[in-house]
């Protein structure tokens, strides 16, 4: 049965909000707990903030199926990335100017979300070769390859996009990428951190039971264009206020 068929369940709005909740647990978690630290609570904490990335792929998916205009979803999307750069690295220790010491994690997750969205587009143009569309998708992997995520939100995205209405599919795509993603922690970063980038497995029960329903709460979308960048600016504040401005907390994601 796909997930649309559900009466009951969660609705878009509810699954929206425990992304939110995750998604501050484990960015505060890293500002408190920096580096990799193996304490369980630490773990625990990181392990809850793996349902945020999937929940907002699938929802990247969702709105390009939905939204009546993808240009102004798109540019929407960009200016938020714009907006939280800022915000992310300044919560992180990065330097707002990109590739000063490494490559990887340089800008937050929004940035692989547009691109995300700009390649659901491309890929649903018929008359566009296959060639092209590949060529193009390689090129979006490079440019979005040093944010949070990497290139594997962008990735995750299209295959949530393309198989809408196969929910295994789905699923099955999007632990694959979450695989690659923590084969390279495994090799490059850190085994256990490895590990917990595989419990973005927990959210296909809750996705399972998502009803196709946007949910009666108005403006959640907006709620969090505002606070996505705002809580990191927060937690920026924390890590300035405990560990001193030039102090990066060594945030997991590359």
């Amino acid at each position: 049965m796909l997930q649309t068929d559900h009466k009951k369940g969660l609705n878009a709005n509810q699954l929206k909000l425990i992304a939110i909740a995750a998604m501050t647990l484990d960015h505060l978690t890293w500002t408190l707990f920096p580096g990799y630290s193996t304490e369980w609570f630490v773990i625990l904490f990181h392990i809850i903030g793996r349902l945020t990335a999937p929940i907002m792929w699938f929802f990247i998916a969702e709105g390009y199926h939905y939204t009546r205009d993808i240009k102004k979803y798109a540019a929407r999307l960009f200016l938020l990335a714009a907006v939280s750069h800022f915000a992310y690295n300044f919560c992180f220790g990065i330097s707002f100017i990109p590739f000063q010491t490494t490559p990887f994690n340089q800008t937050g997750v929004v940035w692989s979300l547009a691109w995300g969205l700009v390649l659901l587009y491309i890929h649903d143009q018929k008359p566009w070769k296959p060639w092209l569309k590949i060529f193009i998708t390689i090129l979006v992997c490079l440019i979005t390859f040093p944010s949070d995520w990497s290139c594997i939100a962008t990735m995750a995205i299209i295959y949530i996009g393309v198989y809408r209405g196969n929910f295994r599919k789905q699923m099955a795509y999007m632990m694959l990428w979450s695989a690659v993603y923590a084969l390279v922690y495994f090799f490059f970063i850190d085994k256990v951190y490895a590990i917990i980038q595989l419990f973005t497995c927990l959210t296909i029960p809750l996705l399972g039971l998502y009803n196709g329903k946007r949910g009666s709460m108005k403006g959640i979308g907006k709620l969090f264009y505002i606070y996505y960048p705002l809580h990191l600016a927060v937690c920026g504040v924390i890590r300035v206020i405990l560990w001193g401005a030039d102090f990066c907390t060594g945030t997991a994601n590359f």
